[in-house]
């Protein structure tokens, strides 16, 4: 019986993208490495049919949490200003890196289930402004909200300010209006939603922005600026992790051949349609309306009577990882995400593992 990941990543691997990191030792200077590189490039702006004229897809070895420090700290200019908007823990993450770097942001937030207030956005970036860029999490995977940014991109060009969009769980599986939104830059991971491994992050950048911007870089390790010099170059500035390339290169393969972003998007609002609905009949309720929530993840309120330390261990026993809440909610919810290499039957199986621990608990009571 294999593991099933339900965690919003690392993910179930195929056994294409795990065989890939099997692949030959290869230095990260050499031609073969270059040449890797550049083809994930190429790849990761076709997802979106991005013109490589004006947008640059940089890679960068670490988690999806360095792509995002990296587009703060070498997009927002020494004397720009950050509007942060937060909802949940990865937008209050936007924040601390903010503050970390010395850089001036102000700070919308909300309750972590609410949805963006747009008029107190709109208000802020009014009275308070002028903002240079407004940083927010595409999906915030806390709640499992996905943030509806039409609006705000609006408001955000009625500004004069560039979106800088934590897409670290959405990008290969929601819709990212590269056109229509002021997008300046997006941060994303592999081992999400394009089914690679933990090691390898990445920014999609405009160009003309990374090129205006050169001042603005605050970190060695992190400068985009840098690593877009070196790898237009087919070169890199640091060491990447040669294995974690090869599992992306396989996994955008395989999106490719699936269909792209839109057929996974469709995968995925199939996979959790059926959860979904199944924990529904089980009396487990979600914490968010379905139109609310991304397709990659959904978060349920904990059966009565269970904690989730007793319903994580009965699904690992079984076979499956789920993910707790975060914070305040750690009582409260429990997370499941539908990415990754599942089957109908590891479905299922899954509804089947449901099935037995609420019987199993009704007959203890």
């Amino acid at each position: 019986m294999r593991t099933i990941l339900l965690n919003p990543g690392p993910v179930t691997l195929s056994p294409r993208v795990r065989e890939a990191m099997l692949g030959p030792d290869l230095c990260h200077r050499e031609p073969e490495f270059a040449a890797l590189q550049d083809k994930i490039r190429r790849q990761l702006l076709e997802i979106h049919a991005l013109d490589p004229a004006r947008w640059a897809a940089i890679l960068l070895t670490g988690s999806g949490t360095a792509a995002v420090e990296a587009m703060v700290s070498s997009l927002v200019p020494l004397d720009g200003r950050l509007l942060v908007i937060e909802n949940g823990v990865y937008g209050e993450r936007i924040s601390n890196i903010a503050r970390r770097h010395g850089i001036a942001a102000e700070r919308v937030e909300h309750p972590w289930l609410a949805r963006l207030d747009l008029p107190r956005i709109k208000a802020v970036l009014q009275n308070s402004g002028p903002f240079s860029h407004v940083a927010v999490v595409h999906h915030e995977t806390t709640s499992g909200r996905l943030n509806d940014l039409q609006e705000l991109a609006d408001v955000c060009a009625a500004h004069g300010a560039g979106l800088l969009l934590d897409a670290v769980s959405s990008f290969g599986a929601e819709e990212i209006d590269f056109s229509g939104w002021p997008l300046t830059a997006m941060a994303a991971t592999a081992n999400k939603c394009l089914h690679g491994v933990p090691g390898t992050a990445f920014v999609i950048a405009q160009r003309d922005a990374l090129a205006t911007a050169t001042e603005a870089c605050r970190t060695v390790y992190l400068d985009l600026q840098a690593y877009l010099r070196n790898q237009d170059q087919q070169g890199t500035p640091f060491t990447q992790s040669v294995q974690t390339f090869y599992a992306l290169s396989a996994a955008l393969d395989e999106l490719e051949e699936e269909g792209g972003w839109k057929a996974r998007r469709e995968c995925y609002r199939s996979r959790m349609s059926r959860v979904r609905q199944h924990l529904l009949t089980l009396g487990i309720s979600p914490l968010l309306g379905e139109g609310e929530s991304s397709c990659v993840l959904n978060a349920f309120h904990l059966p009565e009577g269970l904690d989730y330390p007793a319903l994580h261990d009965e699904l690992k026993a079984r076979g499956f990882i789920i993910y707790a809440g975060q914070s305040t909610l750690a009582r409260q919810i429990f997370r499941i995400s539908t990415m990754g290499d599942l089957s109908e039957t590891d479905l299922d199986r899954l509804c089947a593992a449901f099935d037995a621990i609420i019987h199993k608990g009704q007959a203890s009571h």
